[in-house]
């Protein structure tokens, strides 16, 4: 992925010493959550799409900026972060989380502490990933595969600069388009807190709210139980379609991704 600029006619806000871009017009706000190893340039395509008719605000989470100091972030410690910055760019409505990979994981809890703060939500492959319903659905070999690549990361984290090495191949082997200079080991700090117990506080999420969830179909395994999939398919308002893609669908598809996202947020 190119590294990009931020339109010169966005608002720089920092929220928790957190550089939040907002740009666009319109009543509705749309707050864009990335996930790993990616930052807040991850939503360009979806920015030049929605600014004409929606508020958009995106930001890169703790410790992603490989330009700032090393930092991470407690699931508490997130949850209060998103709350700040949603007050920040829509103090008095409810606002549309648009959420992929890690920012869903944590996106979702935050849904689930502040309901009223969330009028609608977009899933991006990843749904009840720590359910027991999707737990039960992955083979031995899916179940060894996530451990693998998980704790890869995780044991990069700690190893500094030789963990960065590890951790562009391993973004390379998962076939991520982040231009590597921009990816490094500081990032992987939420696999740590996957298991070092740091999700032990975690709630099981369904939304309480009007849902699309586009997800990628070409993957060794989903980070979604089919149950999951069937009770959010009939949930009024909601949504469900899978792309012929692997884990980044709005990077693989930029197009057929952007048809369904704007078809439903325009609804």
């Amino acid at each position: 992925m190119k590294v990009s600029e931020v339109s010169a006619t966005a608002t720089k806000l920092n929220v928790h010493g957190i550089d939040v871009y907002l740009e666009g017009q319109g009543e509705q706000v749309i707050l864009m959550i990335h996930g790993w190893p990616d930052s807040y340039r991850l939503w360009d395509s979806q920015v030049a799409l929605l600014k004409g008719k929606f508020r958009c605000a995106r930001f890169s989470l703790p410790g992603f900026e490989l330009s700032q100091a090393p930092r991470s972030a407690s699931l508490v410690e997130m949850i209060g972060l998103f709350k700040a910055i949603a007050d920040a760019v829509s103090p008095t409505q409810p606002l549309t989380l648009l959420l992929h990979d890690w920012g869903c994981v944590f996106g979702y809890q935050f849904a689930a502490q502040y309901p009223e703060r969330v009028a609608r939500i977009v899933g991006v492959d990843v749904g009840d990933s720590s359910s027991k319903d999707c737990l039960g659905v992955l083979t031995a070999k899916a179940k060894l595969m996530i451990a693998a690549y998980q704790l890869w990361l995780a044991l990069a984290y700690k190893l500094g600069g030789l963990g960065t090495v590890m951790t562009r191949w391993m973004a390379r082997t998962l076939r991520c388009k982040v231009d590597p200079s921009m990816i490094a080991a500081q990032q992987n700090y939420p696999y740590v807190l996957q298991w070092t117990g740091g999700f032990k506080n975690a709630v099981d999420f369904f939304p309480h709210c009007p849902f699309l969830y586009l997800y990628g179909r070409r993957k060794p395994f989903m980070f979604h139980s089919p149950q999951w999939l069937q009770r959010l398919a009939a949930s009024p308002g909601s949504e469900v379609h899978g792309f012929a893609t692997g884990h980044w669908v709005m990077v693989a598809d930029p197009v057929g991704f952007n048809q369904k996202l704007l078809a439903w947020l325009s609804r």
